[in-house]
């Protein structure tokens, strides 16, 4: 026989039978928590194994003096090879001549693209398709192919580049024109990456501005002027950032296939320097010490572009 007790407390009652909420609550909670961060894992993972680790490793090989063969020991010599690294005249040059590269570049990654981008807006049709393929095209061909190409076509004498100017230079293995023949190829091949990038940000740009400066009386250079390069400040900085961060590794298979940093290391810029005293030197901690140096300084760099890119660039809101 069954007897059911009227006698319990109803608030207590109702205390028991809504506890098990605040658990469901919490569970909840800490699902919505974790489950961004698993979504993230995988990149973490990946950025910690391929960007941090190699960057922990190379600030310790820093540090120690070895001549990359396995059975080498390691001797450790503290800040030694950062000492030495700076009171060495050619990490000095390759300063210099990175800084060359990256200023002779910007031409062909902002100013240049922005040309080639708006005069494209007057095409129409197929032969806008076109005229973007064939700019896009250098930048799909592999650079050690188009160091071969372009060193046939300089060849003093025999090269096409010569025999239409007519002046028998050695354009590849002259001191004084070497660098200026790698900025231009470098150039040459992301001329259409950087102008595929401006096309994005014009697309970006909303044609409600245009249509009422028109209605206003604005002329299409005032537009041009006061509208659409204003707009497209965002973008123009954000390949001013990759121009100054990937130069230096982006001519680097120009450069090792036609000149090995000669002649008399007229084209050997900071990234190409840490990759000779590493595989030529065999000087494993002076070239990490180069590579935390050029990691350090770039990352202060960027660091400051991205801030005067915050203050001056005009986005559209």
């Amino acid at each position: 026989m069954f007897v059911i007790d009227d006698r319990q407390d109803p608030a207590q009652a109702v205390h028991v039978a809504a506890a098990p909420g605040p658990r469901r609550f919490t569970r909840r909670a800490l699902t919505r928590l974790v489950t961004p961060y698993l979504y993230l894992a995988p990149a973490l993972v990946l950025l910690v194994v391929w960007t941090y680790q190699p960057l922990a490793q190379a600030v310790e090989l820093s540090t120690y003096s070895w001549n990359l063969l396995p059975t080498a020991p390691t001797k450790p010599v503290g800040t030694a090879n950062y000492e030495r690294l700076l009171n060495l005249p050619a990490f000095w040059g390759s300063l210099g001549r990175t800084a060359t590269l990256i200023l002779g570049l910007l031409p062909f990654t902002v100013l240049l693209p922005v040309l080639i981008a708006l005069a494209s807006r007057r095409v129409h049709g197929r032969a806008r398709i076109v005229y973007q393929a064939l700019v896009f095209a250098p930048f799909l061909v592999a650079p050690v192919a188009a160091a071969a190409v372009w060193r046939w076509l300089l060849h003093p004498g025999t090269g096409f580049v010569d025999q239409l100017l007519g002046t028998g230079h050695n354009w590849v293995y002259d001191a004084s024109t070497a660098q200026a023949v790698i900025i231009v190829i470098t150039g040459w091949q992301l001329l259409g990456f950087a102008t595929l990038v401006v096309w994005a940000g014009l697309a970006g740009i909303s044609g409600d501005y245009s249509e009422a400066a028109r209605v206003d009386g604005a002329t299409p250079g005032q537009i041009r002027r006061w509208i659409t390069l204003p707009l497209l400040s965002p973008t123009l900085l954000f390949l001013v950032l990759t121009t100054v961060l990937l130069s230096p590794t982006l001519s680097f298979p120009l450069i090792d296939s036609m000149t090995q940093g000669g002649p008399s290391q007229a084209t050997t810029n900071i990234y190409y320097l840490l990759w000779d005293y590493a595989f030529h030197s065999f000087d494993a901690g002076l070239s990490a010490a180069a590579g935390v140096l050029l990691f350090v300084g770039f990352g202060a760099l960027a660091a400051v572009l991205v801030w005067i890119s915050e203050k001056v660039a005009v986005h559209d809101d």
